[in-house]
C-alpha cells in the first residue's frame, strides 16, 4: 500500500514543510503550521512528477496569421489530385495497397519527375537491391532521373546518411514493414518494430522539413498492415486499389490532414508504368450498340470529379425449396439487401425464389448512396428482362419508405452523362423543372418508378 503523503502549510505565509515544528522557518509565525493530507505517494510518483522541471511553452491565439504549407508537386496530375496538390515538407504519407499493384511503380515515377525538376530525392528500397530498382527505373523510361537509390533496413543508417548533409525535399522508404530499429528488440515487421522505425522517419520529416513516404503491406481484407496506430501517426493515407487482372488502378486518400479526402487519382497499367486517365468513365462503360437486361450505367461521383460506370444485375430463377443466393462485387451487400426488401415490400416485386448476382463492370468500388437508383433500375430490368435505354443514366437515393430523394451534385452528374452522349436521365422529381442538358424523367417513388420500368402507364 502507498502511504498518504503529509505536508504542514504555514498558514500564515503560505510555506510547505514536511515535518512540524512550533515556528515557521520563513515568516517566523508561532503554532502556525497545520498538516494537510495529500494523494497517495508511490515510487512513481516520486520519481515522475511532471507538473514541474519542463520547459515553458509560447502558447498562441486561434487567430494567429501563419504560412500555408509549401507542397512539392510531382508532375502527376492524377497524384496530385489525390494528395490535394502534391507532397507538403516536413508530412508523413503512408500508401497501401495489394502486392503488384503499382505502389513502387507509382512513387518511383513521382521520385524521377521531382528530381528532373531539381528536388533531391532519396529513395530507399528494404525489399529489392538498388540494382533491381535502377532496371526497373530503366524499363519505365527514367534512368537518367538524379533520384538518390539505396538499399537499407536499418533506420538508424538510414537517418545517420541522410543528417550528413542538407535533407532530401522527398524520402521514399518501400517497405515500413521491413525497417529495423536497434532501440526495439524484436524482428523486422512486428508491432514494436513498426511503430518505432516509423516515429523516428516521422519525427526526421517533421524536424527537417522532410516530406517522406511510406510503403505499407496489406493484409487479406485490405486494410494497412501493422498497428493501426501507424494511420494516426502519418499525415496522409492513401489507398491503391484495383484487380492485378484489370488495367485500371484508383488512388484514393483515406485521410489527409492538408487535404480533402474525397478525391481520387485514376491510372491505367501500360507498358511504359501507370499512366494518367484524364476520362475515367471510358475505362468503365462497355461499348455496345443495343440495350441489354440488367444494365444501368451510374454516374458516380469522387470528389469533384464524375464518373460513369456500368452497374450490371442478373437475376436466375430457381426451383421451389432452393435457398437463393445474394453476390455482389463492388458494392454494398448490406445495401443491396436493402433495395430487394423495397422493392418486395413496396413495389411488389418478388425476389425471393431468385438468385441475384450485382457487378460493377470494371472492378470498380462504388459508395455513393446515388446508386440505389441505378440499381434498383438493373434488378428490375433482370427480373422483368426489359432493358433499359441505352442512351439513359440513372441516380438517386432510395429511402426505405420507398421515396426516392435527391443526392448532392446532380447538374455535374448529368452534364459529365451529357459530355458522353446520353441523352436521357432518370432522377428524382427535385431535380425536374431545371435546364439540363439532359431529357429528365422525375420520380418521387420506386413504385412510380417500377411503373415506368414495366410500362404500366
Amino acid at each position: 500500500m502507498a502511504k498518504p503523503q503529509k505536508r504542514y502549510v504555514c498558514q500564515s505565509c503560505g510555506s510547505v514543510s514536511h515535518r512540524w515544528a512550533g515556528q515557521c522557518a520563513d515568516c517566523s509565525e508561532w503554532n502556525t503550521l497545520v498538516e494537510e493530507t495529500g494523494g497517495a505517494v508511490t515510487p512513481f510518483a516520486a520519481k515522475h512528477n511532471l507538473q514541474s522541471g519542463g520547459r515553458t511553452m509560447q502558447l498562441v491565439g486561434l487567430d494567429s496569421e501563419i504560412a500555408l504549407p509549401e507542397r512539392l508537386p510531382t508532375g502527376i496530375a492524377e497524384l496530385d489530385r489525390a494528395l490535394g496538390g502534391g507532397f507538403v515538407e516536413g508530412s508523413a504519407t503512408l500508401i497501401g495497397g495489394d502486392p503488384g499493384i503499382g505502389k513502387s511503380t507509382l512513387l518511383l515515377q513521382a521520385a524521377a519527375k521531382l528530381a528532373l525538376a531539381g528536388h533531391s530525392v532519396a529513395y530507399v528500397s528494404g525489399e529489392e537491391a538498388a540494382d533491381q530498382v535502377r532496371l526497373r527505373a530503366r524499363r519505365l523510361g527514367l534512368g537518367n532521373a538524379p533520384v538518390q537509390l539505396a538499399a537499407a533496413t536499418s533506420t538508424r543508417d538510414i537517418l545517420t546518411t541522410l543528417g550528413m548533409d542538407k535533407p532530401p525535399a522527398l524520402l521514399v522508404i518501400d517497405s515500413i514493414q521491413t525497417m529495423h530499429s536497434d532501440l526495439i528488440e524484436g524482428a523486422p515487421g512486428t508491432v514494436s518494430q513498426v511503430r518505432a522505425s516509423a516515429q523516428e522517419l516521422i519525427r526526421f520529416a517533421k524536424e527537417r522539413g522532410t516530406a517522406v513516404v511510406l510503403v505499407g503491406h496489406v493484409t487479406k481484407d485490405g486494410s494497412i498492415a501493422g498497428p493501426r496506430v501507424l494511420e494516426h501517426m502519418v499525415d496522409t493515407v492513401l489507398s491503391f486499389e484495383g484487380e492485378r487482372s484489370h488495367q485500371y488502378r484508383i488512388l484514393r486518400a483515406i485521410k489527409n490532414r492538408f487535404g480533402g479526402t474525397d478525391e481520387i487519382g485514376v491510372f491505367a497499367m501500360v507498358e511504359e508504368g501507370l499512366a494518367e486517365v484524364s476520362n475515367p468513365s471510358a475505362l468503365f462503360l462497355t461499348q455496345r450498340d443495343e440495350g441489354v437486361t440488367g444494365t444501368t450505367v451510374f454516374p458516380a461521383l469522387e470528389g469533384t470529379r464524375p464518373v460513369l460506370v456500368e452497374i450490371q444485375a442478373l437475376v436466375v430463377r430457381l426451383a421451389s425449396g432452393a435457398t437463393p443466393r445474394r453476390a455482389v462485387v463492388g458494392w454494398d451487400s448490406g445495401r443491396l439487401a436493402m433495395i430487394l426488401a423495397v422493392l418486395e415490400a413496396r413495389c411488389g416485386l418478388s425476389f425471393s425464389s431468385s438468385e441475384v448476382y450485382l457487378n460493377i463492370a470494371g472492378g470498380y468500388r462504388v459508395q455513393d448512396p446515388a446508386a440505389d437508383l441505378a440499381v434498383a433500375a438493373a434488378l428490375i430490368s433482370a427480373l422483368s428482362e426489359r432493358p433499359v435505354p441505352i442512351d439513359s443514366v440513372a441516380f438517386g437515393e432510395v429511402a426505405l419508405s420507398g421515396e426516392i430523394r435527391p443526392v448532392a451534385h446532380g447538374a455535374l452528374r448529368l452534364k459529365e452523362a451529357g459530355k458522353l452522349g446520353f441523352e436521357r436521365a432518370l432522377v428524382p422529381a427535385a431535380l425536374v423543372g431545371e435546364k439540363q442538358p439532359l431529357k429528365l424523367s422525375g420520380f418521387k417513388s420506386l413504385a412510380s418508378f417500377v411503373d415506368h420500368m414495366l410500362g404500366r402507364g
